[in-house]
Parts: C-alpha cells; structure tokens; sequence
C-alpha cells in the first residue's frame, strides 16, 4: 500500500480533528502502524501535503473506481435479507439520495494596492465564491454525494468549488448507481432517485438514465399551466400532516403534466397551506397561499399524493447522515489545498465509512428491521371524501344523436366550463355519490341559453326547455393497492458505532529483535544521483520506504474481539 494512503486511511478512522493531532498520537507506535502495511516509518506531514499537491486525476478516478468495486464485490445484503421499499401493490423499491452538500472557508482581509505583491490565495483553486447557506465564511467548495438508502452506504462523492456543477456531477452520480444496480440485478424499474430541490426542473430528468424519480420542484411556472390550474379549482385529493408541526397541506395531484424542453410527462403534486405572517421558506406565495411542487414518476396504483409527499420528505434521515458523517470524520476539512487531493481524501473518507459498516455487521449481525412507513388505505364512510385520493375527470358520455354531450365542455384554467358558444358554466353543486365519487354540477346562464344559436343542440328540448345547461363532472376514487408502505433497512449508526468501539479494546504492540545482519557484507553502491543527493520521484520514495525482510517482526494483540470476528478477517485467534 501506498504510504500516503495508509496515512490518510488511519487519520480517517481515528476521529481526530487535525493531522496534527493525529501524527501525535500515532508517533509512539508508528513503527507497528506502518509495519502493519508493510512500509518501514511514517513519512512526514510535509511529504503527504507535497503527494496531495501533486495527484492527477488518473489516480483520483483510479481510486474512485476501486472504492465502487470494493463496495460491489461484498454486498451487505444476503438473498433473505433485502432492503427497499414496499409500495402498496407490493413492488420493490431502492431507493438512493443524491444531494450536495458544502464546507465554507474564511479569508482574511488583504491590503491590495499597487505597491505590493499580488494576494495568493492558499484555497482559490480549492474554493470560490457562491452560496454558504449558514455556513460562515467567503468562499465553498460543494461536493455531490450518493447514499443508499437501506444500507446507508456511500457510492460516490464529486466535489467543485464554489457551487459546483449539478448537473454533471449528477450524471456521474447515475452513473454510479447503474454500475450498482448491474452489480445487484436489480430491474431498472425499481430504482429510485430521491433528489434535492436544486434539481427540481424538467431540464434534469434528461439526465436521470430512466430512473424514476421524486423530487421538489422549483419551476413554479408550472403553477400557471392550464392542466395545474384546472386542477387546482377541484376538490382537493388529500390532507397531509406531520406529527412535529401544525403545517396541514393540502394536496392535489396532476398526473400528467409535460415538463422540460422535451416534454417529459410528469406526475406533479402540489401541495397548498395558508401563509403565515413572515416569507415562506420554501415554495412560492400568490394571493395569501403557499404553494410547493413536488415531481415524480411513481405509479398512482402504488402511491398516493400523500406517499409521495412523505416519502420526499424522508429525505431528512439523509441529513442525518452527513451530520454523523461530520460528527465521526468530518470529511470536509481541509485535507489539502489543491481540488484533487482534497476529493482524494473525501473519497477514501467515504471508503473508510463503507469497511466500518461492514466490520459492525461482522460484529453484530443483525437482521434487517421493517418499518411500516404508511398504513394500508383504509376504506372510507359511506358520504365521505376517498382516503387514497381522486382519479382523472370524467365527464357524461353522448346522450342523444346530433346533441353536444359533457365532452364538449372544456373544463377552463379558472374553474369553469366552456360550451360551444364560448359561454362560461359555474360549479355550483357538490354531491357525494354512494361509491365515494364526488359529482360537481355545472350550470349555465339561462340569459346565455335563451338567445343562443345552438340551443337545439345542446338542451333535451331545444328551444322549448326553460332551465339553462348543466353538465355533470365525475371524479371518482382513486384505485391504490390495497397493502401498507413498508420500509426496510438497518440500523444507520449501531454498526458503525459499534466498530468504535474497538478502540477502547487493549492492545498490545511486540516488536522482537531484527535479525543480525553480516557485519562482513559490502556497503551498497551508491549511483552519481545518490552521491550527489537528488531529490527523489514517488516510486523511488515508495520503494526506499518499503519494510525489509529483516526488519524486526511485529506483533500485535488485540483483546476483546469475538472469535468468529477475528476468523471473518484473517487473523489468528488465542
């Protein structure tokens, strides 16, 4: 193993802060720590920020590569234990988070005039300007990161300064989980993206390889469409609410909406709550109502507006995740000053994450745990609104030859109807039908029928019928599975803490004597670039510190390790 590597993969378990503090603690058994690798000494802080300093990005991406093939090569999951998601037609789900997150720098403040040198700047090629969120300081490097869901592992991470570029790091990132997904056998059709709301336009699903997909939407234009706003002037499909806050949404579903420059169809849930007194956070404020998109390809038959809501917002426990990641590693530190060293150590960082994983379910083998995530749609009273929602408009079909039918009235933007003389219909009855189905009744001026020239086509007696027209829409209930959300996972920081834990365990370090070396053997040759003391390349560095056969032999005593622990790793137990 490469020196620096090793190093670096050991400043990552330690939960030390700094190098600094780490190359304290290490010195007093630096020797073992490196013999463990077969490397002879430690090399110098000055030596690993220079190798940092100098990385391309064939290595980087080398690295990258063997992280992803490790992780595939030993899957946590066995065929009888599966993590995913159930929806309520009883489909598989796996579900990944991809979602960026940002570390901010401070800069001083430095005199520019033109008697003096111009400011360098140690972190500009690291950093740039952009946004930091509450985050203080002046500049930020952001960095795209993949997690599984159910298994809490790490796929990828990307990192650019400033506020990095999205959209390519979220093809890489799809790149990733197709290369995972292969790996698993899994069907295309039960991946799925959960996506921050940064990427909430219909440009990125050009992006998205085919996965399905939910994510909050952030092009509230898509409000002012004539399919939304029709919608929206209907009876509502849900109510959605959280146990942590008073916020009550209310929900409608358009399950078919083109977005984006292609027209991709699109199922968009709009969520209305009223405004409070200050700004919102999220979503957009029109006439004294908060409005938030939400935008998904899952199957009305397998999720209700309210799942899809829910399960968006479960993105949280992805928060989570960084914040233990913060807490434990602290990933995003500065490791180095030049962009690739410092994605070299965040990727080994994940890495690091991923083989404590794998050790705590050697530990503690624990089974996968099920959560019932949503409850089954129970069915709703007789005269009551659908539990699961409504389906698409319907409207009463021909009822007479040569007669405009419901289909001939367009419901409008604003609510309304229109008839074939460009006259506008008015809801102004709300009925609920014995099977759940809501009928709203529209009807007409009697001063726009009397003198209308197709009143002989449109009312049951022509000219002679004293009412004006009504039509009739019909939403009917919508037709979902009828099993629960079912959630399965493990545990996110019980295996993890667990390895922790081995560093309160004793140990002992044994380093015998070195075997004795001729005291008659010939001094080695000495080349003119030795004599002459030329700095060295990295691969002569490597091999000058490589561990001789002779070196004396370490042994090291770890207490307090379960045997069959011990045998799953290789080592040799009492």
């Amino acid at each position: 193993m490469i020196d620096f590597v090793a190093v670096l993969i050991g400043y990552a378990a330690s939960g030390e802060r700094t190098l600094e503090a780490f190359y304290q603690r290490v010195q007093p058994f630096a020797t073992a720590f490196m013999a463990l690798l077969g490397r002879d000494r430690l090399p110098a802080r000055s030596t690993l920020s220079r190798f940092l300093a100098s990385l391309t990005n064939t290595p980087v991406e080398a690295l990258r590569t063997l992280m992803l093939s490790d992780l595939l090569a030993r899957p946590l999951n066995q065929e009888e234990q599966v993590g995913g998601l159930w929806d309520r037609a009883g489909t598989r789900w796996v579900i990944f988070d991809v979602d960026g997150t940002r570390e901010a720098a401070r800069q001083r403040a430095l005199p520019t005039s033109l008697d003096r040198p111009a400011p360098h700047r140690r972190l500009r090629p690291l950093c740039a300007p952009g946004y930091r969120g509450r985050k203080r300081g002046e500049v930020v490097r952001t960095r795209t990161t993949v997690l599984q869901a159910h298994s809490h592992q790490w796929l990828a991470t990307f990192g650019n300064p400033g506020n990095g570029e999205y959209r390519a790091e979220l093809r890489r990132a799809v790149a990733a989980i197709e290369s995972y997904r292969k790996a698993q056998n899994l069907p295309e059709q039960q991946v799925l993206l959960r996506l921050d709301g940064q990427y909430g336009t219909g440009a990125v699903l050009a992006d998205l390889a085919g996965f399905s997909y939910v994510m909050r939407g952030k092009d509230y234009q898509l409000l002012d469409r004539g399919e939304v706003q029709t919608r929206l002037h209907l009876p509502p499909d849900q109510q959605f609410s959280r146990p942590e806050t008073q916020l009550v949404r209310t929900l409608y579903d358009c399950p078919h909406v083109a977005v984006g420059p292609s027209g991709e169809p699109c199922r968009v849930v709009v969520a209305t709550h009223p405004a409070s007194g200050k700004p919102p956070g999220v979503g957009v404020q029109r006439a004294g109502v908060v409005y938030e998109l939400f935008l998904t390809n899952l199957p009305q038959a397998g999720f209700t507006p309210a799942d899809v809501v829910a399960l968006y917002l479960h993105r949280g426990a992805f928060e989570n995740a960084l914040a233990d990641e913060d807490l434990e590693q602290d990933p995003d530190r500065w490791c180095s000053h030049s962009a690739l060293g410092q994605e070299f150590w965040q990727i080994l960082c994940q890495w690091v994450w991923n083989l404590r994983l794998e050790l705590g379910h050697q530990l503690h083998p624990d089974r996968v745990r099920t959560t019932e995530f949503a409850p089954a749609v129970a069915p709703a009273p007789a005269n009551t609104p659908p539990s699961s929602g409504y389906g698409p408009s319907q409207v009463g079909l021909p009822w007479k030859a040569d007669r405009f039918s419901g289909q001939d009235f367009a419901l409008q933007p604003d609510g309304t109807l229109r008839c074939p003389a460009n006259q506008s219909l008015v809801a102004h009855e709300r009925r609920r039908e014995a099977d759940g189905s809501l009928r709203v009744v529209y009807a007409a001026s009697i001063r726009s029928c009397r003198p209308c020239p197709l009143r002989e086509q449109c009312q049951w007696q022509g000219s002679a019928t004293k009412k004006p027209r009504q039509v009739s829409v019909l939403l009917h209930p919508l037709v979902v599975g009828s099993e629960p959300l079912l959630w399965r996972d493990w545990s996110r920081r019980h295996h993890r803490r667990v390895c922790l834990s081995l560093r309160s365990q004793h140990l002992e370090v044994q380093m015998e004597q070195a075997l004795c070396v001729s005291q008659d053997a010939s001094p080695p040759l000495l080349s003119r670039a030795q004599r002459a003391h030329y700095r060295l390349d990295w691969s002569e560095r490597l091999a000058r510190n490589a561990r001789a056969p002779t070196a004396s032999p370490v042994t090291i005593k770890l207490f307090g390790v379960p045997e069959n622990f011990a045998t799953s790793l290789g080592l040799v137990t009492a």
